[in-house]
């Protein structure tokens, strides 16, 4: 871990001197070595979500500490470029949009799933609609979702 951290530092002290020194603009990750080393992180965390069967790791593993990789090398080099302020806020922003996502769906599948437990009407119309949207019937072919509703009502 500490060979890591160094060659990580080493990397980061090759970036050009005016990236690191001037605070008034955003620091260009595009051409900076964090910024490589983020698409390689990706790269390499992708390749573990493709060989999730063969190595059995799940899909979420990989891509959450590539997430947080990446979101502490982005910090390191606004920290060494004056730009404390600018990470704090992006990183509160994206958890507030991720919180909010995963509080509607939260909300949403639990309805459904009352809805479906309680055997309504309403609840036959959406869980016929997530047959119809898992088997494909709704994904080009003439058969629409009601004709599903019907079969799976008759069965």
């Amino acid at each position: 871990m500490k060979s890591i951290l160094l060659s990580l530092a080493a990397v980061l002290s090759l970036a050009p001197g005016p990236v690191w020194a001037n605070a008034d603009r955003a620091v260009d990750l595009i051409s900076h070595p964090v910024g490589y080393i983020a698409i390689a992180i990706f790269v390499v965390a992708y390749l573990l979500v493709i060989l999730e069967e063969r190595i059995h790791l799940a899909k979420s593993k990989p891509m959450l500490i590539a997430a947080g990789l990446i979101w502490i090398l982005v910090a390191l080099a606004y920290r060494a470029a004056g730009a404390n302020g600018e990470v704090e806020e992006a990183i509160r922003h994206n958890f507030l949009e991720y919180a909010e996502l995963f509080f509607f769906l939260l909300v949403a599948m639990t309805y459904i799933n009352a809805m479906l437990e309680r055997g309504s009407s309403t609840s036959c119309g959406y869980g016929c609609l997530a047959r119809a949207l898992v088997t494909g019937v709704c994904s080009g072919s003439p058969v629409s979702w009601r004709s599903v509703c019907h079969r799976s009502r008759t069965t």
